[in-house]
């Protein structure tokens, strides 16, 4: 994807100027491989004034490996240890010689010594979130982007069925998982963008909850909720499985989501906001008797480097207007009763001017065991 950079940068600049900023400032991974175009650089950093040539460091061994690779033209390599990204930034903001900068940073991706070094190099610097503007120019996916997260899905569907396949009472949720991972990796993954879930009914109502030791319970729901990669893309997708003779409340709550995510699938369109679909959405939850148990006020999010971007935001009351070749996730919550609820299902969906594309394409069931 190294012919996209120019543009991408450039609409990053854009950003820049329309928030008087003078530069960003990227170090995390995401937003390196999205303006750099490179998703194995360690311990680079670019610099991208809001006028003028962005500049990509990197270590001296990688040089000739970024430069083939990446869309910055320039690339300049350091030393270690008597250089690291964070001197070579530093170095690169006090060459500017601005007196009191406005920075933009991706919010959570700057450790202390790369902050030190800045601010040493420019004492009067200020510092500004650019997360948001990140994720918004990410939201419109290139063709290529789009293909990268069609393999993760294909991946995705081999893990499912390799853990559907191996459910059953008394295996750990962590043996399950193993299964699956496996299935993915063969299938052309490249590993899983976060802390996957593989989930006995017990534990369910959580909020982050992981694949633990946790063996599976019998006349239950299974939460099996997997994430693969391909080149620095993601999908992510969520099934339910029921094993023996599990509560009728619990099955028909995963039929009800089924259905609401639905409802939101026949919404999501072009010109259609995030707040809208939310309404819909809940609107058929609360006519099946579950409004008060639908506590979450988000049921998507966009996806493409990030398994969840925040941009845009599939909620409550948001005006933000989506577009075409916009990834998103739905629909993750579950219904909130304790003893019945925490069923769930998601997919990675494709938003095209004429309908939409599941990137993730597997039964929705429920599948019972």
């Amino acid at each position: 994807m190294k012919e996209l950079i120019p543009a991408r940068i450039a609409a990053l600049q854009s950003k820049l100027k329309e928030l008087n900023l003078d530069a960003a400032m990227i170090y995390d991974r995401e937003n390196l491989i999205y303006f750099a175009g490179i998703d194995d650089l360690e311990g680079g950093a670019l610099a991208v004034p809001a006028e003028g040539e962005p500049e990509l460091f990197c270590l001296w061994m990688e040089a000739k490996h970024v430069r083939e690779v990446s869309g910055i033209e320039k690339v300049t390599p350091y030393m270690f240890p008597s250089n690291n990204q964070s001197t070579m930034m530093g170095a690169w903001l006090k060459e500017k010689g601005w007196k009191a900068p406005k920075l933009g940073f991706t919010r959570y991706f700057i450790s202390l010594k790369d902050f030190q070094c800045l601010q040493s190099a420019a004492p009067d610097m200020q510092v500004c979130d650019i997360a948001i503007p990140c994720y918004e120019i990410r939201s419109i996916k290139a063709p290529a982007e789009i293909e990268r997260m069609r393999v993760a899905g294909r991946a995705l569907a081999a893990g499912m069925e390799a853990a559907i396949a191996c459910v059953k009472p008394g295996i750990m949720e962590t043996e399950v998982l193993a299964e699956a991972e496996y299935a993915m990796a063969k299938a052309g993954s490249m590993g899983s963008p976060f802390r996957m879930q593989v989930l006995t009914h017990k534990r369910q109502l959580d909020i982050h909850p992981y694949a633990s030791r946790t063996p599976l319970e019998d006349n239950a729901p299974v939460v099996i909720h997997l994430g693969a990669s391909c080149d620095g893309y993601v999908a992510k997708m969520c099934r339910t499985v029921f094993l023996g003779k599990p509560k009728e409340e619990s099955v028909r709550i995963y039929e009800v989501l089924k259905e609401a995510q639905k409802v939101a699938v026949e919404a999501l369109h072009p010109g259609v906001t995030c707040g809208e679909i939310y309404d819909k959405t809940t609107a058929y939850v609360e006519a099946q008797g579950f409004g008060k148990n639908w506590v979450m006020e988000h049921i998507g999010y966009g996806v493409g480097i990030r398994q969840s971007e925040f941009y845009p935001i599939i909620a409550k009351g948001s005006a933000t207007v989506l577009q075409a070749n916009m990834v998103v996730d739905l629909l993750l919550p579950t219904i909130y009763i304790p003893g019945v609820g925490g069923p769930r299902i998601t997919d990675t969906i494709l938003m095209k001017e004429d309908g939409v594309e599941f990137l993730t394409d597997f039964p929705a069931g429920p599948v019972c065991k």
